[in-house]
């Protein structure tokens, strides 16, 4: 596949936000906290601030840098998009043969009672991230402004329920992501 001259892609900096560039780390500041990366920025791909907006760019791209230019950039929006809006996963709880307890302490989500087992299952809470139980609808709600942060504790959550060895029609039973975005 030919090269191409010039890939660029740029990103806005919105009202109130705050983005430094020291090498490939990057800091985003704005009103929800604030969020610093380390960038992994190849050989040859740009990364500048330039007046109201990040550029990120590079010149004669094979595949690769075509693809991490798109990559870094959606990075920095993320980052962007979580200090100004932050990030919420919902979780249902569903069981139909034992229910199912919940509690938190500290970094760690203590299930208890999950298909009538006497030890407990636990899930980590990564630092940045809150989880509250909304008991009334059956949900866990994890939120935050690190993207990553959030999809993965939601994610632990969800695996420190996954049933081996049953039949999935019969025990579905369990903690599932069913909607994810922008908490706004």
């Amino acid at each position: 596949m030919a090269k191409d001259v010039h890939v660029e892609k740029v990103v806005e900096i919105p009202e109130g936000v705050e983005v430094e560039i020291e090498g490939n780390k990057v800091t985003v500041r704005g009103p929800k906290g604030e969020l610093a990366r380390e960038l992994p920025v190849p050989k040859g791909v740009i990364l500048r601030r330039e007046d109201g907006k990040v550029v990120v760019e590079t010149y004669f791209a094979n595949a690769h840098k075509r693809a991490m230019v798109g990559t870094l950039a959606a990075h920095i929006k993320n980052m962007i998009v979580g200090v100004t809006k932050g990030y919420r996963y919902k979780l249902k709880i569903i069981y139909s043969h034992f229910p199912i307890n919940l509690k938190i302490e500290g970094d760690k989500l203590i299930i208890s009672n999950f298909l009538g087992e006497r030890a407990p299952r636990i899930a980590k809470i990564l630092p940045g991230v809150k989880v509250t139980i909304d008991k009334k609808n059956n949900d866990v709600i994890v939120e935050g402004i690190d993207i990553e942060k959030v999809g993965q504790t939601a994610a632990n959550i969800e695996l420190a329920t996954k049933i081996k060895d049953k039949d999935r029609r019969k025990f579905m039973d369990g903690i599932y992501i069913y909607e994810k975005g922008v908490a706004e």
